[in-house]
C-alpha cells in the first residue's frame, strides 16, 4: 500500500484536504489562521448551506424530533417529516412519489439492481457519474455503455437492444466534471421512438436549471418524458446530505421493498430532513433564487475566455478550467488559495488522463466582485505557470 500511495503523490495527482473552520459559504476561514479565503468549489449553487431560514428549520426540526431514529425506515424509522418531505420532494418535481436516502450514491446503488432483470437492458453515457456506473454494475441486465452525448451511438445501442424486454436509458442530467447539459429532447426522441424508459441523475441540476429549478428536464421542456429522476438534498437543497428517487407510485413503491441502500441504512436524521424541506419552501415561493446564477454564471465564463483560458461546459454554474496536466493543476490551485481564492485541482481517476482541470463552481451568493477577484488571481497564476501566454 504504501508503494501504491506513493506513486500517487510521484503522479501528482494525491488529494489533499483542507480544514475549514467556519460555516460553508462564498468566504471561508481555514483551520490554522486562512481568513477571508473565497470559495469557488462548492456545490452550495444557491448559497443555503448557512441561509438563516435553513439553518433555523434544522434547529426546530432537531429539538422536536430528536438526533436520529437509530433504525432503518421500515422498523421504526419513519417520522412524520419523512413523509412530508418525500411528498414535498414528488411535487416539486411532478411527479407521483419520492422515497429517500442517505445519499444520492446510495439512491443511485439501489435502484437498478430493484427494477432491472436478466432481461432488461440498461445504455448508460460513458461519462455518468461513478454512482451510475456503481449502481448499474450491481444489477444483472444486459448494459450497453454509449459515447458521451452521441445521439447516433446511443440509436444504435437502442436498435440493439430491442431484444431485451425492457430499455432504460440513464444519464446524467448535468455532468459534473464537464459542465455540459445531455440532450434530453433526443434523448427522450429516440427513447419513445424505441420504447425505453428515460433515468436521469439531476444532482447538479436540482434547485437551480430550469425556470423554476426543477432541473434538465424543465430546462429542455421534457418533464412529462423522463420516467425516473434521482437527485440529491446535499447540493443546492441545503447542502447537508440525502439523497431521493421520484417517479412513478409503483417504482416507488418497489424500492420500499426491495432497495438494499433503503432497507438497510438508518433513516436521514430530522436536522437534515428540516434542512431540506426549508430549502424546497423557498425555491416554491418563489423562483427569483433558482434564476439568480444565470448571469453570475456567464460573467464568470466570459471573463475567463477573454483571459484565454478554456471554459468546458456551457451555461452551467460548473466552470472547468481546462489545463490538461496533472501536475499544474494541483500547483496552480495551491498558488490560487495563496492569493485567497478556495478552488481545487481534478485529475485522473476522476476525470480521463490528460483532461486534468480546476473545475470552479459559481453560487448565488458570490458577488461581482468575488468573480472578479478569482478571474485575476487565476490570469496571474496562470501566466506565472505557462498556462497563458
Amino acid at each position: 500500500l504504501e508503494s501504491e500511495l506513493e506513486d500517487i503523490r510521484g503522479a501528482g495527482t494525491w488529494k489533499s484536504e483542507r480544514v475549514i473552520a467556519s460555516r460553508q459559504g462564498p468566504h471561508l476561514r481555514l483551520a490554522g489562521g486562512g481568513a477571508g479565503i473565497i470559495n469557488f468549489c462548492a456545490n452550495n449553487y444557491l448559497g443555503l448551506s448557512s441561509h438563516p431560514e435553513v439553518i433555523r428549520a434544522a434547529v426546530e426540526a432537531l429539538e422536536k424530533f430528536g438526533a436520529g431514529l437509530s433504525s432503518v425506515r421500515f422498523i421504526c424509522g419513519t417520522q412524520s417529516i419523512h413523509k412530508d418531505l418525500e411528498e414535498k420532494i414528488a411535487r416539486f418535481h411532478q411527479r407521483e412519489d419520492a422515497i429517500l436516502y442517505a445519499s444520492c450514491f446510495d439512491a443511485n446503488a439501489g435502484i437498478f439492481e430493484a427494477l432491472l432483470t436478466p432481461e432488461d437492458a440498461v445504455l448508460s453515457d460513458e461519462l455518468n457519474h461513478a454512482s451510475i456506473i456503481d449502481g448499474i454494475r450491481l444489477c444483472k441486465a444486459n448494459k450497453y455503455r454509449y459515447k458521451h452525448m452521441d445521439m447516433q451511438d446511443l440509436e444504435a445501442k437502442l436498435k440493439e437492444a430491442q431484444k431485451h424486454r425492457l430499455r432504460l436509458v440513464a444519464t446524467d442530467g448535468a455532468f459534473s466534471m464537464d459542465g455540459d447539459i445531455a440532450p434530453l429532447r433526443e434523448i427522450c426522441q429516440l427513447a419513445q421512438k424505441y420504447d425505453a424508459l428515460v433515468f436521469i441523475d439531476e444532482c447538479h441540476a436540482t434547485g437551480f436549471l430550469g425556470p423554476n429549478g426543477r432541473g434538465t428536464d424543465e430546462l429542455l421542456g421534457v418533464m412529462d418524458k423522463v420516467t425516473i429522476i434521482n437527485s440529491t438534498l446535499g447540493k443546492a437543497l441545503g447542502g447537508a446530505a440525502g439523497g431521493y428517487t421520484t417517479g412513478p407510485k409503483p417504482l416507488i413503491d418497489l424500492l420500499r421493498q426491495r432497495s438494499r441502500p433503503y432497507l438497510f441504512s438508518n433513516s436521514l436524521p430530522p436536522a437534515v430532513v428540516g434542512c431540506a424541506s426549508k430549502a424546497l419552501d423557498l425555491l416554491m415561493e418563489s423562483n427569483a433564487i433558482a434564476q439568480s446564477m444565470a448571469a453570475k454564471t456567464q460573467r464568470f465564463r466570459s471573463k475567463m475566455t477573454a483571459a484565454g483560458f478554456t471554459i468546458s461546459g456551457k451555461d452551467h454554474p460548473i466552470c472547468p478550467v481546462m489545463l490538461g496536466d496533472a501536475r499544474l493543476a494541483s500547483v496552480m490551485a495551491e498558488d490560487m488559495l495563496n492569493r485567497g481564492i478556495y478552488v481545487i485541482g481534478f485529475s485522473y481517476p476522476v476525470v480521463p488522463k490528460g483532461k486534468a482541470r480546476i473545475r470552479v463552481q459559481i453560487s448565488a451568493v458570490h458577488s461581482d466582485e468575488d468573480i472578479d477577484r478569482c478571474v485575476e488571481a487565476f490570469t496571474e497564476v496562470g501566466r506565472k505557470h505557462g498556462a497563458l501566454p
